[in-house]
């Protein structure tokens, strides 16, 4: 090959490594802040996490001091209609909650003294719904799809991560490529540099972008 050809043919090898110099460093850059993104993501995904616990904690108590003011009420209703006390008992059923009170006429309705197949209590009815234990158990199911938000978010940011690794391999042959002399082995490094580059674009491309607005 004459001089220039030689010429040339440098020429062309130092722009190739310039340019996948160029782009991997700003791959890795891009994978970089994606990675701190879904980071960012996964810390909030954790807070939400956190804060429908607690929630569903608060509501589940409400809910159990609820039944046993219902159990109480119910208990003391009970035994004042077993003495009958029909003042004492009137009493006790005008001061069932909202709540417990369609259940308990419900119960009634079945005739559990007379019916052996009534339920036992009125706590056994369809009719017995407590709000708070409705929303003790969807502020759980919030947490739970939080719980895999969170896993989801961890595995995009270590994939980025794995990204930024590759990438900067991608630059290392780039930049080996352009400080060895033989000519087939600057071509072979090079070469590893541009497969290992557009493999990883070809992966990390698949995965979701998180953007700040």
């Amino acid at each position: 090959m004459s001089e220039s050809g030689q010429r040339s043919a440098l020429d062309r090898f130092e722009l190739a490594a310039t340019l996948l110099l160029a782009v991997a460093t700003v791959a890795t850059a891009w994978s970089g802040y994606q990675a701190t993104r879904w980071g960012g993501e996964a810390t909030k995904a954790m807070s939400g996490n956190t804060a429908a616990r607690i929630a569903a904690s608060r509501a589940s108590d409400l809910a159990n001091s609820q039944t046993e003011i219902d159990v109480a009420t119910f208990t003391q209703w009970v035994n004042a209609y077993a003495r009958n006390e029909s003042t004492l008992a009137d009493f006790y059923f005008a001061r069932f909650r909202p709540e417990f009170k369609p259940a308990v006429e419900a119960w009634i309705a079945t005739m559990p003294l007379k019916n052996p197949d009534a339920p036992l209590t009125p706590f056994a009815m369809p009719q017995y719904a407590l709000e708070a234990r409705t929303e003790a158990a969807r502020q759980d199911q919030i947490a739970e799809d939080k719980t895999a938000e969170v896993r989801r978010n961890i595995q995009r940011q270590s994939n980025y991560i794995f990204g930024v690794v590759l990438f900067a391999t991608a630059l290392f042959f780039a930049g080996m490529s352009t400080r060895v002399s033989s000519r087939p082995l600057r071509l072979t490094i090079l070469t590893m540099g541009c497969l290992i580059f557009f493999g990883t674009v070809a992966w990390i491309a698949t995965s979701p972008v998180s953007v700040s607005l």
